[in-house]
């Protein structure tokens, strides 16, 4: 079976001179919109094409599109196809193609019903879509497909499920584009990364396959499951996650809320890495104790949620309610499941019930039971002791 494809560069009297031998040798050749258009003026007078509703049907037919250079752009089987001649469109029915890029099979798509514009840059699919990524091994799936070859896009709505081996997600759109090895999925995004289960959600997801990232430059909310419950919740006005590495980053109004132990984690910028069971900030930090009531600010910080240390840096303030407490020094360690502390450099704490203030270099003790103990340091510092009447 011969394929004619209709290119820029191929004379129009050779075009109709193959037009006219195929049509009476063939009936399965390969057709553009641009090639059905001119098959249907001879189909009047041949067996491959009936008249129907002022449009002319042709079963069983081949689509196709080359580039200047002779390369694919696509190439669609259908089980029919219908050309009108009012608005330049081959409307095709149970599409079955392969969709190419730089000469290159990028993806293989199936739908129920579709439409090829007669310039051939515009290839539509509806019902039932499935495009599957030969590249990347990703298999979107939805309603609507849209083509646009020179854009380099690959559009998939209206539902829209895709699934990968990394990850699985859900959208209202996703545009594909394949130079750049990126999706980007529009509308009410949720992608669940399968190890560790990380649920992203958000309004706009970048998807790049090479760098195996996903980052919003939305709002965005990041749960870690255990099982079917959320154990770990971080939200950010903008944030990613590292497939590879499994690191989840949350910038601008960062904030992560941990169940074990039980901290809530706000900095404009929180690195959590899942699978290291660490949470670090560079940025200006504060860590709450939603059980202990204590409040810690610092500089800078970082928490290791396994055994549960926190370490901070850099103008440190420590507030406690419950018994009412302050303390300010320069570095501390935190021991949360025991409340007790390791405080170096310039400290002050002060109590209310007992009334007391101590400052000196080094200080250890408990907050919850108010028993603290100040040293002189390795320097000899001098320790002082204020109690109020």
């Amino acid at each position: 079976m011969r394929i004619i494809h209709l290119g820029k560069i191929v004379p129009l009297n050779l075009v109709l001179l193959l037009l006219l031998l195929g049509v009476a040798a063939c009936r399965g050749e390969g057709r553009t919109a641009k090639k059905l258009a001119q098959d249907s003026q001879l189909a009047q007078e041949s067996a491959t094409g009936k008249s129907l509703d002022g449009g002319f049907t042709f079963n069983a037919v081949t689509l196709d599109q080359t580039d200047e250079r002779g390369n694919a752009i696509w190439k669609i089987k259908a089980k029919q196809a219908v050309y009108s001649n009012n608005n330049k469109i081959a409307q095709i029915e149970t599409p079955i193609g392969d969709l190419f890029q730089d000469g290159k099979l990028l993806y293989h798509v199936t739908g129920q019903q579709g439409e090829v514009h007669e310039d051939g840059q515009k290839v539509f699919l509806k019902g039932n879509i499935v495009a599957t990524d030969i590249q990347n091994g990703v298999v979107l799936r939805g309603n609507e497909l849209e083509w646009r070859p020179q854009e380099d896009i690959l559009i998939v709505r209206n539902q829209l499920i895709g699934t990968h081996k990394q990850v699985d997600v859900t959208a209202q759109e996703a545009r594909a584009f394949s130079r750049a090895k990126r999706i980007e999925l529009i509308g009410k995004v949720v992608a669940i990364s399968k190890q560790p289960i990380l649920q992203m959600r958000t309004e706009h997801l970048i998807w790049e396959m090479e760098k195996e990232k996903m980052f919003s430059d939305r709002p965005v909310q990041i749960d870690r499951y255990v099982g079917t419950a959320i154990a770990d919740r971080g939200v950010g006005d903008t944030g990613e996650v590292d497939l590879k590495t499994k690191i989840a980053t949350l910038r601008k109004n960062g904030q992560l809320n941990v169940l074990d132990p039980p901290l809530q984690i706000s900095s404009d910028l929180v690195v959590w890495n899942v699978e290291g069971k660490t949470v670090v900030s560079d940025n200006p930090v504060r860590i709450f104790h939603r059980v202990q009531q204590v409040t810690m600010t610092a500089n800078k910080g970082r928490v290791d949620l396994e055994p549960k240390i926190a370490y901070l840096n850099g103008n440190v303030y420590g507030v406690g309610k419950r018994p009412p407490s302050q303390m300010r020094t320069d570095r501390m360690t935190w021991f949360i499941p025991t409340e007790s502390f390791e405080a170096v450099g310039n400290v002050f704490y002060k109590q209310v019930d007992p009334p007391l203030t101590l400052t000196g270099p080094k200080a250890v003790g408990q907050l919850k039971d108010q028993t603290i103990v100040i040293s002189g340091g390795s320097d000899g510092g001098r320790v002082y002791t204020e109690i109020i009447p």
